[in-house]
């Protein structure tokens, strides 16, 4: 496989996919980044753990719609031009 603009578009895809369908009860909170985990103090520095859930929950929020429309364009790029 060639190293693309599109093969780096479908990784981007993909992590984002992958992202996207962490279930927090199901699968963060078995290893310890539940929703009560990244929890800090007014005026802290929010620690790494804490800034990769925030990361996690803003990407299920917001990209929900558009990965959808996304994932639909690039499916069928794929059955256009193999």
């Amino acid at each position: 496989m060639a190293f693309t603009l599109y093969a780096l578009i479908q990784t981007a895809i993909l992590f984002t996919n992958a992202i996207a369908v962490l279930h927090e009860e199901r699968f963060l909170s078995k290893i310890g980044w539940g929703a009560e985990q990244g929890v800090g103090g007014f005026g802290d520095d929010p620690g790494i753990k804490a800034q990769l859930l925030n990361l996690i929950r803003s990407v299920r929020t917001v990209m929900r719609v558009p990965l959808i429309a996304v994932n639909s364009v690039c499916i069928v790029l794929l059955l256009l031009f193999g």
